[in-house]
């Protein structure tokens, strides 16, 4: 009797230690597998980044991944990616080569460039087209008609860097203002309504050009350059994440189909309308992942 208990006692703790270890097992199994299916996606407060982050998310989630979205100001987003243990796997708005070429001289030894979400970014100052002067050269003789300022962004904005060069180099008599994206927006739409002059640091792509008549003053120095933005990513990410990183390298979007995006976004909000979008376009977008 002693012994068949001491086998019943055996017997039961195999199997005890069979159901812990296939628990263990099928844990981690499961933990590997939800790994791969999250998505950590870095972004600005601007107008197309915000846009590409959201539609990013739309898709992603419809083909079951768990998105993670966190706003930062763009230095501290090439600081994170470019971590070891990044929290972060994606940013979609990387203005490149010559934007952001600071950051990049800075992370860029520690991030990948996956692809390009829009290839024909450009940046400089814009007026509307009401606003009769055509180059920055003019811009001093007429500084009292934009009340002696530039409406800006962020001071960590690439943009923002270019337009103090150009503040030196073509010695303008107006002084910055550092705003957000949104604020500049509103500044110009209140200009816009009273055909009040203003200039503005701005760029393509960006939903401001489909809703107002503008133009870039000419820039016969060159400071503000043409770029891409960039899908850029933490290394490893590749490897961690084929099918998500196989997305972004195909992702890319034609302007129009950008500001139709941008202008969803605008109407309904950054999540139903990226959706809305998503929807309408779903055959585009889902083309990316293959």
């Amino acid at each position: 009797m002693m012994k068949l208990k001491k086998l019943g006692i055996l017997i039961v703790s195999a199997a005890l230690i069979v159901a812990f270890t296939s628990c263990s097992n099928s844990g981690t199994k499961k933990e590997t597998k939800s790994a791969t299916k999250e998505v950590s996606i870095l972004y600005p407060n601007w107008a197309e980044g915000i846009a590409l982050t959201y539609m990013a998310k739309a898709a992603l989630t419809s083909h079951g991944y768990e998105v993670e979205l966190t706003n930062l100001e763009p230095g501290l987003i090439y600081g994170e990616l470019s971590k070891e243990n990044s929290k972060g796997d994606v940013f979609l708005d990387a203005w490149l080569p010559n934007t952001h070429k600071d950051y990049w001289a800075d992370y860029g030894k520690n991030l990948v460039k996956l692809g390009e979400a829009f290839s024909g970014g450009t940046t400089g100052l814009v007026v509307p087209s009401y606003v009769s002067i055509n180059s920055i050269e003019e811009l001093n003789a007429n500084k009292e008609k934009f009340g002696g300022e530039i409406i800006g962004i962020g001071s960590g904005a690439g943009i923002h860097a270019n337009t103090l060069k150009a503040i030196d180099a073509y010695q303008l008599d107006l002084e910055q203002v550092t705003a957000s994206g949104p604020a500049m927006v509103a500044s110009l739409a209140k200009a816009v309504k009273k055909q009040e002059w203003i200039v503005i640091t701005g760029w393509k792509p960006h939903f401001m050009w489909a809703n107002y008549d503008l133009k870039y003053l000419e820039d016969p120095k060159g400071i503000y350059p043409q770029d891409a933005c960039a899908i850029i990513s933490r290394r490893g990410f590749e490897t961690d994440k084929p099918e998500a990183a196989r997305f972004f390298k195909n992702l890319n979007l034609e302007e129009a189909k950008l500001y139709e995006l941008m202008a969803a976004i605008e109407a309904n909000g950054e999540d139903a309308g990226a959706q809305k979008w998503y929807e309408s376009n779903k055959a585009l977008v889902d083309s990316w992942f293959n």
